[in-house]
Parts: structure tokens; sequence; C-alpha cells
């Protein structure tokens, strides 16, 4: 992914974050004898052994697991390069806002590409833990409280049909756009105007502003406005 230098992660443990709270993910392949990309959207959680979010996520392991009736599945060996793509908060950015002209549109948006090779599980048992880890990952974050251990017994019934998959990840890309090519007023404006929106994605890109470092703005890069 190309990542203009303003746009970087502004501190360490954005990228982490965002894979986080962000999981249902592109998880993206060649395809065979030179056939289109494969890419599904699946769920893909950070390693649930970590304890503490990660300030690289070069060296980790994702978990993630799909339906073995997706082509892609039987397109898999092990190991097999991939790419996952996690998209954040995003928004389009009108040119009202600013209160200044000339102007032009642009699009605030968050997203991280990762790298990696993926292995499938072939354990039953390491299936099925996949499963349990994604459920305890994403009922805390996003449910209500649910305990699974009624339904651990389905589970196993339904693991034929699941395809569990690990990734070692060997690069990550992280773009925060969020106005930073901006001088610190107008960034400011926009700010306000999305943290006051009833739109979730406005609301959380008004938030991940306020956390930017207070730098100057910077010249935009080409293709970048």
């Amino acid at each position: 992914m190309f990542v203009p230098d303003q746009y970087r992660e502004p501190e360490a443990t954005w990228m982490a974050e965002l894979v986080r709270e962000n999981p249902l993910a592109q998880l993206s392949s060649n395809g065979d004898d030179g056939a289109a990309p494969y890419a599904t959207h699946v769920p893909v959680i950070l390693d649930p052994q970590l304890r503490d979010l990660p300030s690289d996520l070069p060296g980790i392991t994702l978990w993630g697991h799909m339906n073995r009736a997706n082509p892609q599945w039987a397109a898999l060996a092990s190991p097999t390069p991939v790419v996952v793509a996690f998209s954040g908060p995003h928004s389009y950015v009108s040119p009202t806002v600013y209160g200044i002209t000339p102007a032009a549109p642009t699009w605030n948006f968050t997203a991280v590409h990762v790298r990696g090779l993926l292995s499938r599980v072939d354990s039953e048992d390491d299936t099925l833990e996949t499963v349990k880890a994604t459920v305890r990952a994403l009922e805390g974050r996003f449910g209500a409280g649910w305990d699974m251990s009624d339904s651990v017994d389905y589970f196993r019934r339904i693991l034929p049909g699941v395809g569990a998959f690990r990734i070692a990840v060997s690069q990550a890309d992280g773009m925060f756009k969020l106005s930073q090519e901006q001088e610190s007023g107008t960034r400011e404006r926009v700010r306000c105007s999305f943290a006051g929106e009833t739109s979730r994605n406005q609301r959380e890109i008004a938030a991940m502003m306020g956390r930017l470092p207070s730098v100057p703005a910077s010249v935009p890069s080409p293709g970048q406005p």
C-alpha cells in the first residue's frame, strides 16, 4: 500500500488497535495458474496469547477461519503468501467544511494492509480453538457477554466446514489519512464538523484526529488532495 509520510502511523500501537477494532478483513491470495486473485472477507484476530497490543505487527501471528466450501480455501497451500486488508473509519470531506477557497474535496480514511505467510490448521482441536478464540475476541469487544459453553458441541458438529488458518506477519503498512495535509485551523474545523455528525464513521474519524500530535501541515503528495 502506498502511504505518504504524513499519513503514516502516528503512534506505535495504532495499527494493532485498528486491526483489533476492525476484525472483518479482506484476505487476498493469488489465483490458480494466472487466474484472477481470490479475495474473501473473513474474521481475523490478533494472536489471542498476546496480553497487550503489540507495538509492531511484523513478527506476530494472526488467527482466522473461512468456509471450506470457498474455492479460495482449496487454493491455499501451506504456506501461501497473502495480503490481509483491514479497513477502519472513513468519510468524505466536503470543501464546505474548510472555510477557504480554493479547495478540493477528499476522503479521510484509515486502513492497515498486512502481508505474511498463511498456514492451514489441520488439527480438529486447533480448528475448534480458533473458533472459540474468535468468539471470545469478538463477543468481548462487540457482543453482549454471550456464554458459548452450551454451544461448543454444536461448534464440533460444524467443524468439518470450517477452514482455520494462521498468518505469520512479515510486513504491515498503515494509512491514517486524517487531514494532516491541511493547516491546523482547517484541520480543526474538519474535526469539529465530524465530531458533531450522527455518522459513527465521522465521529470515530474526529476522535482519531483529536489524538494526532500537533504538527505543521505537510505538502500533499501527488494524488493525495
